[in-house]
C-alpha cells in the first residue's frame, strides 16, 4: 500500500457499493483495494458486510458485480445439461452467440447439497476469459462432482433468444429432456 490516506469503515463501503453500482461491469478486489488503499482481505471483508445488508452483489470470475433483480425486459430460465469438461467451450459460446448471457453454474451435490457458482458470461471474450481462469488456477468445474450434470440461469432480452438458444443446446445434445 502507498502513502494515500486509507478510506474507514462505513465511508469506504459507501465508496465500494457506488463503483460497483454505478459501473456496470465487474470490478476486481484489487482493483477495488487500490482505490480505497487498503488490503484486498479488507475489501473482502467488505464485499460480505455489503452482501450482510442484502446489497445484490456476487462475485465473478471477473470480479464484483452488483445484480439488482432480474431487470425489466429481461427474461431469465433454467434449463438442465450434461456434457463432458472438453465440451464448456462449446456450451457457453453457443449460449453467448444467440444473445443469451450465463449467469451461473448449479449442481446437487450429495453432500452439501444445491451448490451455485457465478459465471457471468456474456461474449465470447468473456467466455474465453473465464477458461482461461478455471485452466490457469487448476479448479475443476463444479459438473465434474456431477457426472457432468449441471443447471444454468440463462438471461436474455426476449423468451425468442431463450427458446432458440434452448433449442441449439438440444441440437448439440447438451439438453438433459425432462419427460
Amino acid at each position: 500500500m502507498s502513502d494515500k490516506k486509507k478510506i474507514l469503515g462505513d465511508q469506504r463501503r459507501e465508496l465500494i457499493l457506488n463503483k460497483l453500482v454505478n459501473n456496470g461491469a465487474p470490478i476486481t478486489g484489487g482493483a477495488l483495494a487500490k482505490l480505497t488503499n487498503v488490503s484486498r482481505q479488507v475489501i473482502v471483508s467488505d464485499i460480505t458486510l455489503l452482501k450482510a445488508k442484502n446489497e445484490p452483489i456476487i462475485a465473478t470470475s471477473q470480479g464484483y458485480m452488483y445484480m439488482p433483480q432480474t431487470a425489466i425486459g429481461v427474461v431469465e430460465r433454467t434449463v438442465a445439461c450434461q456434457h463432458s469438461p472438453e465440451r464448456a467451450e462449446e456450451e457457453l459460446n453457443l449460449l453467448v452467440d444467440h444473445g443469451v448471457t450465463v449467469k451461473d453454474v448449479k449442481i446437487e451435490h450429495s453432500v452439501y447439497g444445491d451448490l451455485t457458482a457465478s459465471i457471468m458470461v456474456s461474449n465470447r471474450k468473456e467466455v474465453t476469459n473465464f477458461l482461461k481462469k478455471i485452466k490457469n488456477t487448476g479448479s475443476a468445474y463444479l459438473s465434474q462432482l456431477t457426472e457432468g450434470v449441471h443447471l444454468h440461469t440463462l438471461a436474455a432480452s426476449s423468451e425468442k433468444q431463450l427458446i432458440e438458444a434452448e433449442d441449439a443446446l438440444k441440437r448439440a445434445g447438451f439438453l438433459i429432456e425432462f419427460n
